[in-house]
Protein backbone atom coordinates (compact mmCIF):
# COMPACT_ATOMS: atom_id res chain seq x y z
CA UNK A 1 0.00 0.00 0.00
CA UNK A 2 1.42 3.41 -0.95
CA UNK A 3 1.75 6.30 1.46
CA UNK A 4 -0.92 8.11 -0.56
CA UNK A 5 -3.31 5.22 0.00
CA UNK A 6 -2.36 5.16 3.69
CA UNK A 7 -3.09 8.87 3.94
CA UNK A 8 -6.47 8.44 2.26
CA UNK A 9 -7.31 5.72 4.77
CA UNK A 10 -6.27 7.91 7.68
CA UNK A 11 -8.36 10.77 6.33
CA UNK A 12 -11.36 8.46 5.98
CA UNK A 13 -11.02 7.39 9.62
CA UNK A 14 -10.59 10.99 10.78
CA UNK A 15 -13.66 12.08 8.83
CA UNK A 16 -15.72 9.23 10.25
CA UNK A 17 -14.68 10.13 13.80
CA UNK A 18 -15.35 13.79 13.13
CA UNK A 19 -18.84 13.15 11.77
CA UNK A 20 -19.88 10.59 14.37
CA UNK A 21 -18.22 11.97 17.51
CA UNK A 22 -16.50 15.33 17.30
CA UNK A 23 -19.03 17.38 15.37
CA UNK A 24 -22.10 16.30 17.37
CA UNK A 25 -20.35 17.10 20.65
CA UNK A 26 -19.02 20.43 19.37
CA UNK A 27 -22.50 21.42 18.19
CA UNK A 28 -23.94 20.43 21.58
CA UNK A 29 -21.34 22.62 23.29
CA UNK A 30 -22.18 25.48 20.95
CA UNK A 31 -25.87 25.17 21.82
CA UNK A 32 -25.07 25.17 25.54
CA UNK A 33 -22.83 28.22 25.46
CA UNK A 34 -25.32 30.02 23.23
CA UNK A 35 -27.82 29.51 26.07
CA UNK A 36 -25.42 31.17 28.51
CA UNK A 37 -23.93 28.06 30.09
CA UNK A 38 -20.28 27.78 31.09
CA UNK A 39 -18.02 24.94 30.07
CA UNK A 40 -16.95 22.42 32.70
CA UNK A 41 -13.57 20.70 32.94
CA UNK A 42 -14.68 17.83 30.66
CA UNK A 43 -15.87 20.30 28.02
CA UNK A 44 -12.58 22.16 28.21
CA UNK A 45 -10.66 18.89 27.89
CA UNK A 46 -12.70 18.06 24.78
CA UNK A 47 -11.98 21.50 23.31
CA UNK A 48 -8.27 21.04 23.99
CA UNK A 49 -8.35 17.59 22.38
CA UNK A 50 -10.19 18.95 19.35
CA UNK A 51 -7.63 21.70 18.90
CA UNK A 52 -4.71 19.33 19.42
CA UNK A 53 -6.08 16.82 16.91
CA UNK A 54 -6.70 19.58 14.39
CA UNK A 55 -3.15 20.88 14.70
CA UNK A 56 -1.74 17.36 14.24
CA UNK A 57 -3.89 16.78 11.15
CA UNK A 58 -3.06 20.15 9.59
CA UNK A 59 -0.04 19.01 7.51
CA UNK A 60 -2.09 16.20 5.97
CA UNK A 61 -5.07 18.48 5.38
CA UNK A 62 -2.83 20.98 3.61
CA UNK A 63 -2.05 18.29 1.05
CA UNK A 64 -5.79 17.79 0.45
CA UNK A 65 -7.40 21.09 -0.56
CA UNK A 66 -10.79 19.40 -0.79
CA UNK A 67 -10.89 19.63 3.03
CA UNK A 68 -9.96 23.33 3.19
CA UNK A 69 -13.53 24.60 3.48
CA UNK A 70 -14.42 22.03 6.15
CA UNK A 71 -11.29 22.85 8.16
CA UNK A 72 -12.21 26.54 8.04
CA UNK A 73 -15.72 25.83 9.27
CA UNK A 74 -14.41 23.68 12.12
CA UNK A 75 -11.97 26.40 13.13
CA UNK A 76 -14.77 28.96 13.05
CA UNK A 77 -17.02 26.74 15.17
CA UNK A 78 -14.22 26.24 17.70
CA UNK A 79 -13.62 30.01 17.85
CA UNK A 80 -17.33 30.73 18.33
CA UNK A 81 -17.58 28.21 21.17
CA UNK A 82 -14.46 29.56 22.87
CA UNK A 83 -15.46 33.23 22.55
CA UNK A 84 -19.00 32.63 23.78
CA UNK A 85 -17.80 30.42 26.64
CA UNK A 86 -15.33 33.13 27.71
CA UNK A 87 -18.08 35.76 27.66
CA UNK A 88 -20.28 33.46 29.74
CA UNK A 89 -17.49 32.94 32.27
CA UNK A 90 -16.92 36.68 32.53
CA UNK A 91 -20.64 37.27 33.14
CA UNK A 92 -20.72 34.55 35.79
CA UNK A 93 -17.67 36.01 37.55
CA UNK A 94 -18.84 39.61 37.37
Amino acid sequence: MSSSEDEKGILAVLMDRFESQRLPRALALKARVDQGECLDEFDLAFMHELLSDSLQAMPMLERHPEFEQLAGKVASLYREIAETALANEQKAAG
